[in-house]
């Protein structure tokens, strides 16, 4: 196909397009609030990603005798409560825009956060990790594995994200 018949190939379309534009019909993406969730969890799940990254990070460096089991939980319990808090809003926020599939992906999650911080251990501040109980061979792989399957979760729920914001922009 040689350039000028390239080139009237694709006329039929440009001018489809500026009949439209020239009618008044807009031909543009739809910024929905679908489409808002799915940038913000996005954003928020990139953000979930690096406490995941951190907490693998801090029981291999438990396991490994790197640091003390004072300071690791001093570290890792003031994050357990925004980690948690930051996955409900932005499930939430999939609610009010009625994002069943995905609300149904993050729900099993959240229902193992609330048993997981309802079975914590009993301590004079918000966390999960108990310094006395965190060297436990079985609690320390237990925890790993945790962080390695959060870290899946998120991974994919980013790309998951990612996919429905340009399916939602593109569809609209």
């Amino acid at each position: 196909m040689s350039t000028p018949e390239r080139a009237g190939y694709f006329l039929p379309y440009i001018n489809f397009r500026l009949k439209n534009c020239r009618r008044g019909k807009k031909i543009a993406m739809a910024f929905t609030f679908a489409a808002f969730c799915y940038i913000f969890a996005l954003i928020l799940s990139a953000v979930l990603i690096f406490f995941a990254i951190f907490h693998i990070i801090a029981f291999d460096e438990l396991k490994t005798d790197y640091k003390n089991p004072v300071d690791q939980c001093r570290s890792l319990n003031p994050l357990v409560l925004p980690e948690y808090l930051i996955h409900v809003l932005y499930t939430i926020l999939f609610v009010f825009a009625q994002q069943w599939g995905t609300l149904i992906m993050n729900i099993p999650l959240i229902a193992y956060h609330v048993r997981r911080y309802m079975n914590r251990p009993v301590m004079s501040c918000p966390g999960l990790y108990d310094p006395t109980s965190i060297m436990n061979a079985d609690e320390l792989s237990r925890a790993q594995r945790e962080g390695w399957i959060k870290l899946a979760f998120y991974l994919i729920s980013f790309f998951y994200y990612l996919y429905s914001m340009i399916y939602v922009l593109v569809s609209n």
